[in-house]
């Protein structure tokens, strides 16, 4: 934890930094003639002027001249409007200071956190979007470059400025902090080489977390596959010479295995397409085909921590998908481990065998309520663009309970339609029960929809996040590259049932 639990005064104000929010009338913030007062700089004036900036996320960096204090620069975060000031806008403005802080190479900031305070907004909430992004907003892409030995600074420590009970403003933060910092080991997976994540090394990585937090933990190697019938995953790895991993962690916050949620992952650690290969840009960036698996470790992390009272599971199916003699082909016939028999038509369609075999595998183990994540379809990106995360369901309850969660962490899901024509298509074979690719028309559909057959019955919300889990520039979150989407949405959910099941 980054926090110190002190209360901190103008005064005594001792961080490098200082973190103020701004908008055009500050009249109405707490002490801020006392602010302007002890620092002795035309503050005011310089905000009427424009030398700082008032609207949304601008962030304007001030030197400190005065001598009275050890705070060597204040960073002015704008508000805009206080009034029509939201959390996710707010998360997003911290987001640049976690970017302006990293240039800086700060170790140390002050947060005056009465100065972010809105009539919709307390302040133990805004430490919450504090938390969550100046450490997202910093994150940095682990890099295998040369580099000199200068020394990389990082946050070391954060102190608040406030009049209100610092142990709710402490809990804040650092609830803010756990859910940042998980979203952050997620990007990092997703950021990982192909060559330097296999499916034992992602097996490895969810045994550690396992024994970090107490969870239940199975691995299942290949040969258990083969001899469970878990026809979809075997297929998929067959032209690799990486051995495939069925991953399951199970917390449990009850005595009894009831009402268990279930998070299902895609961790294709890489995607050439099989045999339906790839075109030569498209297999750049196949590295990250297993961010359904990194949102579900994540989730599984922030649940360790939070320890929620309510029964989670998390499944994830790994493999790589590559071509070989050994490799499966279009017109082969599989049997998933659910019994259920599929004709390949699409090789590259490969994600949604290996869910399926997860799901199942989920079911088994108990889970009551399915929710599956994965980067499934160039679809989803035709139909929603890069910024929107498409989802299907078959109970509408619990996806409107769903989309309250993702509202609530700025994380936007659209649902589309899977109706029973779609279905039609899906079952549509000559020779088997399935078919895993019924055309590009419609394709996330039919992608999510595959994976529900094997969900059946079951409550059950499909993620599509082939657009949100890697971001092609630099956004207020974070940086290029994999973004840990879902991860907060998913403990966010989590951490609202208990809430609904303890009242």
């Amino acid at each position: 934890m980054l926090i110190d639990k002190s209360v901190k005064s103008f005064e005594s104000a001792d961080a490098e930094v200082l973190i103020v929010g701004v908008s055009k009338n500050q009249n109405n913030i707490s002490n801020w003639d006392k602010f302007v007062e002890f620092f002795g700089q035309p503050i005011e004036q310089w905000i009427k002027d424009g030398d700082i900036q008032t609207s949304e996320k601008a962030i304007t960096k001030i030197p400190v001249f005065t001598s009275n204090t050890k705070v060597k620069r204040f960073i002015f975060v704008g508000l805009g409007n206080r009034k029509t000031l939201t959390p996710e806008v707010l998360r997003e403005a911290f987001g640049h200071v976690g970017k302006a802080l990293s240039k800086l190479k700060v170790s140390s900031m002050n947060i005056w956190v009465d100065s972010f305070e809105t009539d919709e907004i307390p302040a133990s909430d805004a430490v919450i979007m504090a938390a969550e992004g100046i450490l997202m907003g910093s994150y940095k892409v682990e890099n295998y470059k040369t580099t000199s030995n200068a020394v990389d600074v990082a946050l070391e420590n954060v102190s608040f400025i406030t009049d209100k009970d610092i142990d709710e403003i402490v809990a804040g933060f650092e609830v803010g902090e756990i859910y940042a910092s998980a979203v952050n080991e997620a990007r990092t997976l997703i950021n990982k080489p192909g060559n330097m994540l296999n499916s034992a090394k992602l097996a490895d990585y969810a045994v550690e977390l396992a024994e970090q937090y107490g969870f239940e933990v199975e691995i299942l190697d290949k040969a258990q596959l083969e001899e469970l019938g878990m026809g979809a995953i075997l297929a998929v790895n067959k032209g690799s010479k990486e051995e495939p991993r069925m991953i399951t962690l199970k917390y449990k916050a009850t005595e009894k295995w009831e009402d268990v949620i279930g998070f299902v992952g895609k961790g294709v650690t890489f995607d050439t397409g099989g045999y339906s290969i790839k075109s030569k840009a498209g297999l750049v960036g196949m590295k990250g085909d297993m961010g359904g698996a990194a949102a579900v470790l994540g989730a599984m992390r922030i649940i360790g921590e939070l320890r929620p009272n309510k029964n989670v599971i998390g499944v994830i199916g790994s493999t790589d998908n590559m071509i070989s003699g050994d490799a499966f082909k279009p017109d082969d016939v599989i049997t998933t481990f659910s019994g259920k028999t599929v004709e390949i038509l699409n090789t590259d369609a490969e994600g949604r065998l290996v869910l399926a075999d997860a799901v199942a595998y989920a079911k088994q183990q108990g889970a009551n309520y399915l929710i599956d994540l994965a980067t499934l379809t160039g679809g989803v990106i035709t139909a929603l663009g890069y910024d929107k995360t498409g989802a299907l369901t078959n109970n509408k309850a619990f996806f409107d309970a769903f989309l309250e969660a993702s509202i609530e962490t700025g994380e936007f899901v659209w649902q589309l339609p899977l109706t029973e024509n779609d279905k039609k298509r899906i079952r549509k074979s000559d020779v088997a029960d399935l078919n895993n690719s019924p055309g590009r028309d419609g394709h996330m559909i039919f992608g999510g929809g595959f994976i529900g057959e094997f969900a059946g019955d079951t409550p059950w919300i499909h993620l599509d996040i082939a657009g949100t889990s890697d971001a092609l520039s630099e956004y207020d979150l974070g940086p290029k590259g994999g973004t840990g989407v879902m991860v907060r949405t998913l403990a966010t959910f989590v951490e609202r049932l208990a809430q609904e099941d303890l009242k």
